[in-house]
């Protein structure tokens, strides 16, 4: 060995063993629980079918604001789009708690790929009917009400216990990789060969989420007993939720996160066309950055172990403090930087608040909780959205995300005080 690999053995390939024993152990506990088979082939799946899923939504609203240049137009597709959450994932969810989620996810991925395809026929077209869009993206709607739930609950059956907390960030880490290279391709798509082939790429997607979910060991998923059909699941899974105050208060900070700052198929489109006059491509690269941002926040949190109600309250004010610094940023060129520290600030906080479900409420509850969970987040925005448009029409762009800010600001406020009256009530 020479005197030059001595001085500098990183430089020259070769790793201390200490250095490389610490560096093996840290990448082991991030992935951890890829060491589940069928969490394995899952997590390849979904990363491919989510990539489409991201393509199709950015194409999807630049579509409709190419057609319209509107921002009501934007925020009305997001009610189309989520509008079916709101109203049907909570029996979604209870479906879920009581069904075979492998069998019934080869249903809901199959009727997703169809409709895609649906959207790129449309999107040939030399003049799109905007309300075919609109039906299309009710479809989809009602479609992802039931597979939500559906495939949130099963990551519990694919893991151990102990590798539960661990899997949920991953699962997040998924939507995250897919929103880095998902609108980046409908950028690259949409300038060389149309808005058609976004949705043929995603229609193609799905073949991927179908055979990994063939390839899955039914003998290594860890299922529970079947939910029989009662009357009042969903009042049940209401009261059980108000019985556990932890959860109670990340669900209603999350109601207004969810309504008025995490909408970014709304506000995200409108404040980088309209507030910093940016293109179709400056914003699937600002898209882009900011799911780089929750990638890295991703793997980050994925050495946590176990998550509170602390982690909630600390992720809704960075993300509150984050979209307030967004809000003044000038032009692209600034906000991409910031749209890094969003995307990080919006999977801390997201993440916290599903692994508190996951961790905290009965495996049996999983499927109903995470069901009202999307409501609140995703769901909302079929209102949220609307409102969003007409604001961004009447005041600007700019005082979307300003408003987000607050609204985080406030939910944290709310969750600390929260925090201090259960510790107050617990037993010493």
């Amino acid at each position: 060995m020479n005197r030059l690999t001595l001085l500098w053995p990183d430089t020259f390939g070769v790793v201390p063993s200490e250095t490389a024993g610490r560096f093996t152990r840290a990448l082991r506990r991030t992935f951890l629980s890829l060491r589940n088979r069928n969490f394995l082939l899952f997590f390849i799946g979904q990363s491919i079918s989510n990539t489409g899923n991201w393509l199709t939504n950015v194409a999807l609203t630049l579509l409709v604001l190419r057609i319209t240049g509107s921002g009501v137009a934007v925020g009305f597709l997001a009610a189309c789009q989520y509008g079916p959450i709101l109203v049907l994932s909570v029996w979604g969810g209870a479906i879920a708690d009581r069904s075979d989620k492998r069998r019934l996810l080869f249903v809901t991925q199959g009727l997703e790929m169809l409709q895609s395809a649906g959207l790129a026929v449309v999107a040939f077209m030399p003049h799109p009917p905007l309300a075919c869009l609109y039906g299309l993206a009710v479809a989809g709607g009602l479609l992802l009400s039931l597979d939500n739930p559906l495939r949130r609950s099963f990551v519990t059956e694919m893991v151990r216990r102990e590798d539960i907390p661990n899997a949920v960030v991953l699962y997040s880490m998924i939507v995250n990789l897919s929103r880095v290279f998902g609108p980046a391709l409908a950028g690259l798509l949409i300038a060389t060969l149309g808005y058609g082939w976004c949705f043929s790429v995603d229609a193609a997607t799905y073949l991927a989420v179908l055979l990994c979910l063939a390839l899955m060991r039914t003998s290594e998923l860890h299922r529970v007993p079947a939910a029989e059909r009662t009357r009042g699941e969903i009042r049940a899974a209401w009261r059980y939720l108000r019985s556990l105050p932890v959860l109670w208060t990340t669900f209603a900070m999350l109601a207004g996160i969810g309504t008025l700052a995490y909408n970014f198929s709304v506000t995200l489109p409108l404040f980088v066309k309209q507030a910093l006059h940016g293109s179709d491509s400056q914003f699937t690269t600002i898209y882009a950055v900011l799911s780089v941002g929750g990638l890295v926040c991703g793997l980050i949190v994925a050495h946590r172990g176990r998550v509170t109600l602390t982690h909630t309250v600390r992720g809704s004010a960075i993300f509150g403090v984050v979209m307030l610094g967004l809000s003044a940023a000038p032009s692209v060129a600034v906000a991409l930087p910031i749209a890094f520290l969003l995307g990080g600030a919006s999977i801390l906080y997201t993440t916290a608040t599903t692994a508190i479900v996951q961790v905290t409420a009965k495996q049996e509850m999983h499927g109903r909780l995470l069901a009202l969970q999307a409501v609140l987040l995703v769901g909302s925005s079929a209102f949220g959205g609307p409102i969003s448009g007409w604001v961004a029409d009447a005041f600007g762009a700019r005082s979307l995300i300003v408003i987000g800010g607050f609204v985080c600001l406030v939910a944290s406020g709310f969750g600390a005080l929260e925090e201090r009256r259960i510790a107050a009530h617990q037993p010493a």
